[in-house]
């Protein structure tokens, strides 16, 4: 029997985020370098999905808001989850690839970042524990192994479409 009085139960909710794997012509990687905690710690750009926002809408604006860049998203490389035991947090990460289409220096920076920064493969692995979290180098290397799945394969349905879903 159930009791309608009786409080719904708490539904857990991951951190939802969005990342962007943007490479140049020299196999460089655009990242964000930033003050976390008082540290300097290094990630892609990358930040949490807002309310009524889409993925890749998500993705474009973190990446403006973090480094100054302009992109234009080409797949959806996979979601990757992850429990930060520095935060407490679970993550789940959208991860998208695109390329850079022009900088603009003169926008603001989130607070926090210090800039961004063109980085190889190997020099972002250096990085070892400055890296903000694992799912940095999991994500280039899925991008790098081929992993790219149509935008297609990630659908917002907002706004007015949700009240006939």
């Amino acid at each position: 029997m159930n009791d309608a009085n009786a409080p719904a139960p708490a539904i857990w909710c991951p951190h939802v985020t969005v990342a962007s794997i943007v490479a140049d012509d020299d196999g460089r990687f655009l990242m964000v370098e930033e003050s976390v905690g008082g540290a300097v710690r290094y990630n892609q750009p990358a930040g949490h999905l807002e309310p009524d926002e889409a993925l890749t809408d998500a993705a474009v604006r973190e990446t403006l808001e973090e480094t100054g860049w302009d992109i234009e998203l080409h797949h959806f490389v996979g979601v990757h989850q992850w429990y930060s035991p520095q935060h407490g947090e679970h993550i789940v990460r959208f991860s998208f690839a695109g390329r850079a289409l022009r900088h603009r220096p003169e926008h603001p920076l989130d607070s926090g970042i210090i800039g961004p920064q063109w980085l190889r493969r190997d020099e972002i692995e250096a990085l070892g524990e400055r890296l903000r979290s694992p799912l940095v180098l999991r994500s280039i290397d899925a991008w790098l192994g081929g992993q790219r799945l149509p935008l297609s394969a990630v659908t917002s349905l907002l706004g007015k479409e949700t009240a006939h879903a």
